[in-house]
Formats: C-alpha cells, structure tokens, sequence
C-alpha cells in the first residue's frame, strides 16, 4: 500500500491519497484533470511529489490520516525532505 502526495503545477495544493497500485491511482488522477466534480480535477493536483510504501491496508489508512491531520508546514517539510526540488517524481526513472 503506498500513501502519496500530488501537488498542482504552481505547487500551492496538496492532496494526500492511499492505494494499493501507485501507477494505476496516478493515471486516474491525471486522466480526471480539470473535472471540476473532484478535487483533484477542479485543483489541478496530479503532480507526484511524495510517497511512502506501508506494509499493509491499516497502516497506510492510519498513516494517511495522519498526514491529512497535519499543518501545511509539516508537509511541507515532509516532502522537502524526500524530494528536495519538489520535482515530480516519475515512477519509471525515480532513483530515490
């Protein structure tokens, strides 16, 4: 299970998401941009700039949570720490 982070192309919203198959959520991500009925469509966020991989289903859930429960700072913070240029991260190529 993996929880993520997508932003938008100038970086002012954060979503914060859980799957069990990162590369499938994104592309349903991507493919929903500018449907205004979503957030991410309406917000643009489909930009991956975070991720963490969780052993199992209450993990990722409790983590995920928490994450949303955090201020926008702490995130930040957060994925400064793992993607320091906030690039956005292609599944293909990310060395880490």
């Amino acid at each position: 299970m993996y929880i993520y982070i997508l932003t938008n192309p100038t970086k002012t919203v954060l979503y914060t998401g859980v799957t069990n198959d990162l590369r499938r959520r994104l592309y349903e991500h991507s493919s929903g941009r500018g449907n205004a009925g979503k957030f991410t469509g309406r917000y643009q966020t489909d930009l991956l700039v975070y991720f963490e991989l969780c052993p199992d289903a209450m993990q990722a859930i409790a983590r995920e949570k928490q994450l949303k429960g955090w201020t926008r700072s702490k995130k930040d913070a957060l994925i400064t720490a793992f993607n320091p240029n906030w690039k956005t991260i292609d599944l293909e190529t990310w060395a880490g």
